[in-house]
């Protein structure tokens, strides 16, 4: 599809995604998908399974080239843009499956993400006092709680602009994820980042989140302020099943 015709530029917002088409060797997964998340917002993308929810953050991460549309970040063009130029313009990505390095400590894991931006570990372990039990001990070991912790942490110590998470709770209890979805939530509040996140746990996710998109057939389906969609049930279910909203 054409480019749009101007830019999606919004004043005041940390990512703008206008009208991006995405997938994979030319084949769209996500289809004319807009959206945007304000600094200190944390905005929920919702949807089954293969509605386009990872490839939509891989995309705005860097790791995928739009097929068409525009992502912005921080008002400057980040589409196509590689993932490690992103990463010094302060997008973090915790990705599904966390990536981390078995044979390495945690402390050694913040601290290569710390790098030059070193210097806010400390306050990180403020934030996740539970980690600094564990500094010492090798992520290949860890619970996979404490895992997904460290892959939060080492996100945060870099102070993003933009973080993005994809599927927090993969693999743990429900009682575990209560625990650490809050995290995001105190990363906006408390650090001032913009968060994107993908989750199953739909009801957890509206408790934490200011607004929510949800994704079904590769397009939204559904957007609107948490707190609304948390009333609004039957709608979200139907938007999960890709039907028409009445």
């Amino acid at each position: 599809m054409p480019a749009p015709a101007a830019s999606p530029s919004k004043p005041g917002h940390e990512l703008v995604v206008a009208d991006l088409s995405a997938g994979y060797q030319g084949v769209p997964v996500v289809r004319e998908l807009s959206l945007h998340v304000r600094p200190g917002e944390v905005v929920a993308l919702l949807g089954p399974n293969g509605a386009g929810k990872t490839t939509t953050l891989e995309t705005i991460a860097g790791l995928n080239r739009p097929i068409s549309g525009t992502v912005e970040l921080s008002g400057q063009n980040a589409g196509g843009t590689p993932a490690h130029v992103l990463a010094r313009r302060g997008l973090a990505l915790v990705p599904e499956g966390r990536a981390l390095f078995p044979g390495l400590t945690v402390r050694e894991h913040l601290r290569l993400a710390g790098g030059r931006r070193g210097g806010h570990e400390e306050e990180l372990l403020e934030m996740l006092p539970e980690l600094r039990k564990c500094l010492g001990r090798k992520a290949g070991l860890l619970s996979g709680g404490e895992q997904q912790m460290l892959a939060i942490g080492r996100a945060l110590v870099t102070r993003p602009r933009l973080l993005l998470v994809d599927e927090m709770s993969l693999g743990l209890a429900p009682v575990i994820v209560e625990r650490l979805l809050p995290i995001l939530r105190r990363a906006a509040d408390e650090l001032g980042a913009s968060v994107l996140f993908v989750e199953q746990h739909v009801a957890l996710a509206l408790e934490i989140s200011d607004r929510a998109y949800v994704l079904a057939h590769g397009r939204i389906a559904l957007e609107g302020p948490a707190a609304e969609l948390r009333e609004r049930r039957e709608l979200l279910a139907a938007s999960y099943l890709g039907e028409t909203a009445a």
